[in-house]
């Protein structure tokens, strides 16, 4: 069963549609014991990173997301989700993220020609093969809607995009993986990443 982690921020019902139809038993919860039951749990999330926060805070769900990555079972974070896993975001100046990776969460530098936010299909360079990218290749399209990007300060990014900077779009440390854009919203190939992220929470892609 892959838990999918509901704070009031999330765009669930996409996540868990998508995941249902890829055959996943999928359980929204916001329960501690049925979150560390599950094969696998996704973090996913629309909105403002302090908000988030300030949600999953007063739903006492950081400690047992803190658990749950550290029990070594897989771990996806989806937009704001991925945000949220690092230590701060010029979104919400004071506020503390997740520190379970190092790095900082900036707004996109306006630019002529670049709309912000940034919506819509960007290419991905894979920097890194395995994981949720395991069999694919070439410099896929997938879909975005963010006003801000992930700077990662360790060696965990898996993929990277490019609009007007560059974003770190995708990243693994072991069991923990994120991603900026929307795998539920980006075809047939969103579908093959989730895939891999299922295959893991039954021992079958490896983290």
């Amino acid at each position: 069963m892959i838990a999918i982690i509901d704070y009031g921020a999330g765009n669930i019902r996409s996540v868990e549609k998508a995941l249902m139809h890829i055959g996943c038993e999928v359980e929204v919860t916001q329960d501690p014991s049925i979150l560390m039951k599950a094969d696998g749990a996704v973090l996913p999330g629309v909105g403002s990173f302090g908000d988030a926060m300030h949600e999953l805070r007063g739903r006492e769900l950081e400690a047992p997301i803190k658990a749950f990555v550290a029990s070594g079972k897989p771990f996806l974070g989806i937009c704001l989700g991925l945000q949220i896993l690092f230590e701060s975001s010029e979104e919400s100046p004071g506020v503390s993220g997740l520190s379970l990776l190092k790095g900082k969460v900036l707004r996109i530098p306006a630019a002529p020609g670049l709309k912000i936010p940034h919506i819509g299909w960007n290419s991905l360079e894979i920097k890194k093969d395995g994981g949720l990218f395991r069999s694919i290749t070439g410099e896929p399209y997938v879909y975005f809607v963010h006003s801000y990007y992930l700077k990662a300060e360790e060696d965990v990014v898996t993929a990277t995009a490019q609009y007007g900077v560059e974003i770190h779009a995708a990243v693994q440390k072991n069991n923990l993986m994120a991603c900026q854009f929307h795998p539920e919203k980006s075809g047939a190939l969103g579908l093959k990443l989730l895939e891999n992220f299922a295959a893991m929470t039954q021992g079958k892609g490896g983290v």
